[in-house]
Formats: C-alpha cells, sequence, structure tokens
C-alpha cells in the first residue's frame, strides 16, 4: 500500500531569498555562534520583510530570519502583546 504525504510548500518568496542561494549554515548557526554573516545577508536581501513578517506570523523560534536573531523576534513578540 502507497500512502501519499503531504508536505508543505514553500512560500513563493523563499525561492528569491538570498538565503536561499547562501545555504542554511549561516543562518542556522551552533547556539553562541555569530549571526553577523546571516544579518550581512538579510540586509542586502530584498525579500527580507516578507521573511521576517512569515517567521513572527509562524512562531521561527530558531535561526536568522529576517535579518533578526531568535532573541531579536522574541522581543518583537513580546513587546507586541
Amino acid at each position: 500500500m502507497h500512502i501519499d504525504t503531504i508536505t508543505p510548500t514553500a512560500p513563493a518568496w523563499q525561492a528569491e531569498a538570498l538565503c536561499a542561494q547562501t545555504g542554511a549554515d549561516f543562518f542556522f548557526p551552533e547556539p553562541g555562534s555569530s549571526v553577523r554573516e546571516a544579518k550581512l545577508i538579510c540586509g542586502m536581501c530584498e525579500i527580507r520583510p516578507a521573511c521576517l513578517e512569515y517567521a513572527l506570523a509562524n512562531d521561527e523560534r530558531f535561526g536568522v530570519w529576517g535579518g533578526l536573531s531568535e532573541k531579536e523576534r522574541l522581543q518583537i513578540r513580546r513587546t507586541s502583546h
């Protein structure tokens, strides 16, 4: 018996994001590692606002999204409630 699984599709903007062309290592560093490189790449990305909006709406807890670290996004969530 073959069962198809439904996998969520990535938002259309993700294919155009600079991080998709760079690799996940910069954006999901080991704990305590610098996120400087990821933030530099995000700073040049035209998709950054959509990425940040997605991360906040989907409560992304890990990695750099929209140019912000986990701690920075947490601060936004705390101040917006």
